[in-house]
C-alpha cells in the first residue's frame, strides 16, 4: 500500500489504454450532436465568464502564451519536477537568442498582473487561458492542450482564512451551477433520468479528515470512495505531509499557501489555504476535477515551502523576490477548466468532444468503438 500511496502523488491519468478501455462508459451516446455541443460550450462560456467577474469582481484580461524562462514565472504543477514546460529559443538576430516557455498554467504571472493592471484590495482579473502540459498521459479527462479561467483578486492579511476561502469557493460553485442551469434551459435534451445534475451545495473536507476516514486508501482512491457519498466537494488543504507521511497530493511550492497551520481556525490539526473543487462524474463513473484554487504564498511561507521541497534556489528568480519584498499584493486565485467543465455540463465522456487537440491513435480506437466523437 505505502508504494501505491507514493506513485498516487503525482502524474495525472489512468496511466495504460487498457484501463481508459474498461473505464469509458458503454453503450454511450451523447445527448448533444457536434454542432449543438459547440452551442452549448460557447453558452457556458460566456455565462461563466461574465458570472466570475459578478461574484468576485473580476475583469478580463488578456494572458500570455510564451513567458521567459528567466523571469520564473511558469508554473511547474507540482515539485517533484516530472512534468516540465515546452521550451525553444526565440527573436532572430539577437546572441543569445530568448528562452522561451509555453505557459503550463498562469498561476505566477496573475499575481504579478495584479499590479501590473493596478488592482486594489477586492478588485483581480479573470483570463482566458491556454497551455500545454506535455507530461500527462492522454486519457479521457487529461489532454495536453489546457484551457482554465485563471482568475487572481487582492486580498488582505486578514482574509488569508479558511472561512474567506470558503466564500469564495461557494461563489465559484453558484456560478458553475448558474452554468448549468442555462444550458438546461437552452438544450432541454441535455435532462436525464439516468445521469444526475450538479448538487445544490458543495461540502467541504480536509485532507486530513480524508485521511482519518480512508487510512489505507491511495489518493486517488480516497477521492473517488468519498465521492459515492458527496458527489461534489472541496478538499482543503493539498500539499502538507499528512500523518501517514505523505501529502494528499504533491502541489508546487510557490504559489498556494499548504503549510499554514489552520487548527486554530478549524478546532482541528489542518493545514493549507487551498484546495480543489472535485465532482463525482455520472457518465464516466469516475471522480472530476473542476477547480485548483488556493490563497497564495506570503514571503514566510514562501520561503519555509521553499525550502521543504529542496527548492531555495528559485528565490532568486524575479517572481519569488517580488513576493519576498513586497512589490506583489497578497493575492488569493484558481484555475477553473473549461474544457473539464463543458465535459461535465455537457455529460460528455471524453474531453476530445468539446475541444480540439491531439489524442494517441490507441485512444481514439477505442472512442470510435465506445461511440464517442472525438473532434478532429
Amino acid at each position: 500500500m505505502t508504494a501505491n500511496k507514493k506513485a498516487d502523488l503525482a502524474g495525472p491519468g489512468i496511466s495504460t489504454y487498457k484501463e481508459v478501455e474498461k473505464v469509458l462508459p458503454k453503450n454511450y451516446k451523447s445527448l448533444l450532436t457536434p454542432k449543438e455541443t459547440q452551442k452549448a460550450v460557447f453558452s457556458a462560456k460566456n455565462y461563466i465568464e461574465e458570472h466570475l467577474g459578478k461574484e468576485l469582481n473580476l475583469m478580463m484580461v488578456t494572458v500570455p502564451l510564451i513567458v521567459d524562462k528567466e523571469s520564473g514565472v511558469n508554473d511547474y504543477l507540482d515539485r517533484d519536477g516530472s512534468r516540465t514546460p515546452v521550451e525553444f529559443p526565440c527573436g532572430l538576430g539577437i546572441q543569445p537568442r530568448m528562452q522561451a516557455q509555453v505557459v503550463q498554467a498562469a498561476t505566477k504571472w496573475k499575481r504579478m498582473a495584479l499590479k501590473e493592471f493596478n488592482m486594489n484590495v477586492g478588485e483581480g482579473l479573470n483570463t482566458d487561458m491556454r497551455a500545454v502540459r506535455k507530461d500527462y498521459f492522454l486519457d479521457h479527462d487529461h489532454s495536453s492542450y489546457v484551457d482554465q479561467w485563471d482568475w487572481e483578486k487582492v486580498i488582505t492579511k486578514d482574509q488569508r482564512t479558511i472561512s474567506y476561502l470558503k466564500e469564495t469557493v461557494n461563489k465559484i460553485w453558484k456560478v458553475i451551477k448558474g452554468a448549468e442551469t442555462r444550458i438546461l434551459d437552452e438544450f432541454p435534451q441535455l435532462e436525464s433520468k439516468t445521469i444526475p445534475n450538479l448538487p445544490n451545495k458543495l461540502e467541504f473536507f480536509h485532507a486530513e479528515e480524508i485521511l482519518d476516514m480512508y487510512p489505507d486508501l491511495p489518493r486517488k482512491q480516497r477521492e473517488t470512495t468519498i465521492l459515492q457519498d458527496h458527489p461534489a466537494i472541496f478538499i482543503v488543504g493539498i500539499g502538507s505531509v499528512l500523518k501517514d507521511g505523505y501529502p494528499h497530493e504533491m502541489r508546487a511550492a510557490d504559489y498556494d499557501d499548504w503549510i499554514t497551520d489552520t487548527s486554530k481556525e478549524t478546532g482541528k490539526q489542518t493545514h493549507g489555504l487551498n484546495g480543489d473543487i472535485l465532482v463525482w462524474n455520472p457518465v464516466t463513473q469516475r471522480r472530476h476535477e473542476l477547480s485548483s484554487m488556493g490563497i497564495r504564498v506570503t514571503p514566510e511561507t514562501l520561503k519555509k515551502q521553499l525550502e521543504l521541497s529542496g527548492q531555495t534556489d528559485f528565490l532568486q528568480l524575479p517572481y519569488h523576490q517580488a513576493i519576498l519584498n513586497n512589490k506583489i499584493p497578497l493575492s488569493i486565485g484558481g484555475g477553473i477548466g473549461q474544457s473539464r467543465t463543458y465535459m461535465y455540463l455537457l455529460k460528455k465522456a471524453h474531453l476530445g468532444e468539446v475541444s480540439v487537440t491531439v489524442w494517441p491513435k490507441e485512444l481514439k480506437d477505442i472512442c470510435v468503438k465506445k461511440n464517442i466523437h472525438v473532434l478532429e
